[in-house]
């Protein structure tokens, strides 16, 4: 009896917790009683995902053993080998809904590091379950998952973070700092870059049938497959090359956009856009007509998105997006010998004063004025910062405190990336892949080549997640979901 009201009493862990006066006691849980937990005590963690970049998560989540690891999930055993030989005593499944329905009484935390269809709807199942989650970026495959989850971690008190590990980096809060500083006035366009994709992207669908790798069955295939599309295994789609194609990933944009959008999406508190427009890179494997592959992303794209003015930025921002090794050009202001962003991926906020830059994650923000000396991070910013020398700026680390400390606790409140935040601008990052699959829409003429008729600017109604001038292009606002893996 008393095991059971144990395991009872873990259901909603964490849930609402608080310690009167801010004291730390040691008082075992049954005392303290039904979603009350003593700070002493560990979370228990259970990964979604766990090779890859999950293996990552789940080890800075664990945090050299400050908590808890007690289930592993994975279809690919060779992919997750680390994370299994690290803790053996997990016990480990391939289907995380099996996983979540049997140990839903013991798992307080998951962090889900699974290709991007799958965010959506593991998360909602572990947060109506009343387990805390960590969602690798981008949040979700589609902006309707975006909202559900954003709506989805208040209506079920729920504890949660995307990780964008750069929204917990000091530089962020230095850009910020600088721009209400006046340092660069008002800022009326951004420039954000990437060398992405860095995998097999812009080519034809597989058609070849290949056999499965022998730690795969066709169990775990389907199960890989989730809530997407059936088709056959490739080596095309896993591991990593998912990336590339609509039915799992979300291209590159939503590889690098949750990093690189954050800083500006951030700095200048923006909201919904009220308007996307795109170019996409063409791809010849004959003469004249250009490759027609809908179901993949392009080798590279461009994306102009519209912000309305802020309380902060009194004025309509252009976000220009460019991947593929595009790239905006260097501006007067900017010294020649300065490199802009990181090279390969950048940041420029463009106002009337002066332009801030980063590269990936916030790292190395700079300001640049006329008759100014370059201002860049102070040496001693991050000497009273107690995350410092964390993994990934502690931002696995902020989320397990906040889980211990509560829903609606200041260190909840204090999130870089809780849903409330990273919700919205997830669905900005998959606006421009809105206006990327609307790009490609079209009809095969008599000729044999395509009429494209979604190749147009798409005005944006946010509240309402609708185009309001092209009806075609809201089916790519969400998906259709696979019987047994719907988002409820």
């Amino acid at each position: 009896m008393q095991e059971k009201q144990t395991k009872n009493s873990r259901r909603k862990f964490l849930k609402n917790a608080a310690i009167a006066g801010g004291s730390f006691f040691i008082v075992p849980r049954h005392v303290l009683g039904r979603g009350y937990i003593p700070p002493s005590d560990k979370m228990n963690l259970a990964s979604i995902g766990a090779g890859g970049k999950g293996w990552g998560d789940i080890r800075n989540a664990w945090n050299e053993g400050k908590e808890n690891v007690v289930a592993l999930c994975d279809i690919d055993t060779n992919m997750c080998k680390e994370a299994i030989e690290k803790f053996p005593k997990a016990k480990f499944y391939k289907d995380f809904r099996k996983m979540l329905e049997e140990m839903k009484d013991e798992i307080d935390g998951v962090t889900i590091s699974a290709p991007d269809h799958i965010h959506g709807v593991a998360a909602m199942t572990a947060m109506q379950l009343g387990i805390h989650v960590y969602v690798q970026k981008p949040l979700t495959h589609n902006i309707y998952e975006a909202r559900q989850l954003t709506e989805g971690a208040r209506k079920y008190k729920i504890v949660s973070q995307m990780g964008n590990q750069g929204a917990s980096n000091p530089g962020q809060h230095q850009m910020t700092k600088w721009f209400h500083d006046d340092l660069i006035g008002t800022v009326h366009t951004v420039h954000v870059w990437t060398n992405r994709p860095v995998w097999p992207q812009g080519i034809p669908v597989p058609t070849q049938k290949m056999p499965l790798p022998k730690q795969i069955s066709a169990a775990d295939w389907d199960l890989f497959i989730g809530p997407a599309k059936p088709v056959e295994y490739h080596p095309l789609y896993h591991p990593f090359k998912w990336r590339g194609w609509w039915n799992f990933g979300t291209g590159a944009l939503g590889d690098m956009g949750c990093h690189l959008i954050d800083p500006p999406f951030r700095v200048l508190q923006l909201g919904y856009p009220t308007e996307v427009a795109c170019s996409v890179g063409q791809v010849f494997t004959k003469d004249w007509i250009p490759e027609h592959i809908p179901e993949g992303c392009p080798p590279s794209s461009t994306s102009q998105i519209k912000f309305e003015a802020t309380d902060v930025n009194p004025s309509p921002v252009t976000l220009k997006w460019y991947d593929g090794g595009m790239r905006p050009f260097h501006p007067e202001l900017i010294p020649v010998e300065d490199e802009i962003g990181e090279g390969a991926n950048g940041v420029m906020m463009v106002g009337d004063k002066g332009i801030m830059t980063c590269g990936t994650y916030g790292r190395n923000p700079k300001v640049y004025r006329k008759g100014e000396p370059t201002l860049t991070m102070p040496a001693d910013y991050n000497s009273s910062n107690p995350y410092v020398d964390m993994p990934e700026y502690g931002h696995h680390t902020h989320w397990t405190d906040a889980c211990k400390a509560g829903f609606g606790s200041m260190k909840h409140k204090a999130l870089t990336s809780s849903f409330d935040y990273s919700g919205p601008m997830t669905e900005t990052v998959l606006m421009g892949n809105l206006a990327i699959r609307s790009y490609a829409l079209g009809n095969l003429n008599k000729k044999g080549r395509m009429d494209y008729y979604g190749r147009k600017k798409l005005l944006w109604n946010g509240a309402d997640m609708k185009v309001t001038n092209f009806e075609e292009a809201n089916q790519f606002v969400g998906r259709e979901y696979r019987e047994g893996w719907k988002l409820i």
